[in-house]
C-alpha cells in the first residue's frame, strides 16, 4: 500500500518542524520510496510533470566528470518500446514540451502538456527515465553532441565564466567541476560507466514525481504507479549517497581564460551559505540590493552613473552544504580596471556599513514580486514543488515564504554582508589575457 499523508507530517532533521506546510500540495510515497507530489492550480488547462532524481554532477568521480549530464542526453535516444523519433512525434503531436536539465545535485526530466494529455506525459517521461537504453551506438552519437555543447559553452563568455568561477572557488571538489564535464572526460566515457551510473543511482528512493496544473492527486498517483510498475524496488547494489560534508583543501584562486572577443568578462565572489542555513533569506535580500535590479548599487554605480558596462549584476548559487555569492560585469578591456575598482568599492562599503532601510525595503519588494509573478504558470509550480521535496522534504506556502522575506531586517543583512564580504575572494576573467601580469592590478589584487 502506498502511504498518503499531508505534507505537514513530513519532517526532515534539516528543517525546523515549526514551518507551516503548503495546504495546496499533496504527497504520496509509493513502495520503494518514490514520492509523488502534486499541486492543483485552479483555472488552467495545462499540466507539468517532472521526474526529479537526487543525482547530479556532485555525485561523480573525476574519472566520469560529466556523466550525469551525458546520461541525461542519452536516455532520450531509445527505450525498449520507443525510438527517439517516436518520442519526438508523440510530444509534437500533442503540442507539448519535453526536456531535461542537470545541475550539481539534481537531474530533472519534464513535460508540459494540456491537462487531457497528462497520462501520456507521465508515461513518456517515466519511460525515458526508467527504461532509457544506454546503447553503445547511441553513446558514440551523443558523445559528439555533448562535445558540441562544450564548444558552445566555450564560445559563450558568460557561461564559460560561470564554470570558471566555481572552479576558482572550489577547486577540484565536485562542486567546482563543470556539470558538462571536460573534453577529455567525455571522450573517455564508456557505455558501461554510463549504464552503471544509471542503474545504481536512479533508484526509487532518490526520485520525486512532481505534477502541477489541472490535476487530481489520486489520479496522478495511479498514473505514476502504472508508469513505475516493475521499478518500485531499489537496485540490488545502489551507489552510496554523497556524505553531504564539504571537504575543501584549497583556497580561492584566480582563473584566467584567454578569449578573443570585443569585451572582457569578470566575475568574482566568495563561498556562502547552504540552503539549510537560515541566513539564506538575508543573503537573498543582500543580493537583490547589491546587484539584482535597476535600482541596485552595482547597476547604478557601474552602468547608470559611469556608463562602464551594459551588463552588471550579482547572483547566488545554493547547494546542500555551501553556496556562492558572486558579481559579474562585461566591459571594454580598457575599462576593466575601473569597473573592478568601482565594484570592489561598492562591496567594501556594504561589507562595512550594510544597506539602508530603503534599500532593504526595495529588495524585499523585488523578491516578493519576483516570487509571485514567477509562479504564474504550471511549469514553474512543478519546479517549485519538485525542488522543495528533494531539498527539504516539505513545502512552504507562498504566503509563508513571503512572510519570511518580509521579516528580514537591514541589520540582519548587514551582519551577513559583514561576514561574507570579508571572506577570501576567488575571481575569473575571460578576455584577451594569458597570464596574471596581462591583467590590471585591480583584478590581480582581488585574490590575495
Amino acid at each position: 500500500m502506498a502511504s498518503t499523508q499531508p505534507v505537514s507530517s513530513v519532517v526532515r532533521t534539516a528543517v525546523a518542524p515549526a514551518v507551516v506546510a503548503d495546504p495546496g500540495v499533496r504527497r504520496t510515497v509509493l513502495p520503494g520510496g518514490v514520492r509523488v507530489v502534486t499541486e492543483h492550480v485552479p483555472g488552467v488547462r495545462s499540466a507539468a510533470v517532472g521526474v526529479w532524481v537526487g543525482v547530479g554532477s556532485r555525485d561523480e568521480q573525476p574519472s566520469v566528470a560529466g556523466a550525469a549530464h551525458f546520461l541525461e542526453h542519452l536516455l532520450f535516444k531509445a527505450t525498449p518500446t520507443r525510438t527517439a523519433l517516436d518520442i519526438a512525434e508523440l510530444v509534437d503531436g500533442i503540442g507539448g514540451e519535453l526536456n531535461a536539465f542537470t545541475s550539481k545535485e539534481h537531474t530533472c526530466f519534464y513535460a508540459h502538456v494540456l491537462d487531457d494529455d497528462l497520462p501520456l506525459a507521465v508515461d513518456v517521461v517515466a519511460d525515458v527515465v526508467l527504461r532509457g537504453r544506454c546503447r553503445r551506438a547511441d553513446v558514440d552519437v551523443e558523445r559528439q553532441v555533448v562535445l558540441e555543447e562544450i564548444s558552445m559553452r566555450d564560445d559563450d563568455p558568460e557561461d564559460l565564466l560561470g564554470d570558471a568561477l566555481l572552479t576558482a572557488l572550489y577547486g577540484d571538489h565536485p562542486i567546482g567541476r563543470p556539470i558538462i564535464g571536460s573534453v577529455d572526460s567525455i571522450e573517455a566515457m564508456t557505455r558501461n560507466q554510463l549504464h552503471s551510473f544509471h542503474v545504481r543511482r536512479y533508484t526509487p528512493e532518490r526520485m520525486v514525481v512532481a505534477v502541477a496544473g489541472n490535476v487530481d492527486h489520486e489520479h496522478t498517483v495511479e498514473l505514476v504507479r502504472r508508469a513505475f510498475a516493475g521499478h518500485l524496488d531499489a537496485a540490488a547494489q545502489p551507489a552510496p549517497r554523497r556524505d553531504g560534508m564539504l571537504k575543501l583543501r584549497t583556497a580561492p584562486t584566480l582563473s584566467i581564460n584567454d578569449h578573443d572577443g570585443e569585451q572582457s568578462h569578470l566575475s568574482f565572489g566568495v563561498r556562502a551559505f547552504g540552503r539549510h542555513d537560515g541566513r539564506r533569506w538575508a543573503l537573498s535580500v543582500l543580493n537583490a540590493a547589491i546587484g539584482g535590479g535597476l535600482s541596485s548599487r552595482l547597476f547604478q554605480e557601474v552602468r547608470e552613473k559611469r556608463g562602464l558596462a551594459y551588463s552588471v549584476y550579482s547572483g547566488i548559487d545554493t547547494f546542500a552544504d555551501t553556496g556562492a555569492f558572486s558579481v559579474y560585469a562585461g566591459c571594454q578591456p580598457e575599462n576593466l580596471a575601473e569597473v573592478t575598482t568601482v565594484i570592489r568599492e561598492v562591496l567594501a562599503d556594504v561589507a562595512d556599513h550594510g544597506i539602508t532601510d530603503a534599500e532593504c525595503s526595495r529588495a524585499k519588494g523585488a523578491l516578493r514580486g519576483g516570487l509571485v509573478l514567477g509562479l504564474e504558470d504550471t511549469g514553474a509550480r512543478m519546479h517549485r514543488i519538485g525542488r522543495s521535496e528533494l531539498n527539504y522534504g516539505r513545502h512552504w506556502s507562498i504566503t509563508e515564504t513571503l512572510e519570511r522575506i518580509a521579516t528580514v531586517t537591514s541589520e540582519q543583512v548587514r551582519e551577513v554582508a559583514g561576514e561574507l564580504l570579508h571572506r577570501p575572494f576567488a575571481a575569473a576573467v575571460v578576455g584577451p589575457y594569458r597570464r596574471p601580469r596581462d591583467l590590471p592590478a585591480a583584478v590581480r589584487d582581488i585574490v590575495g
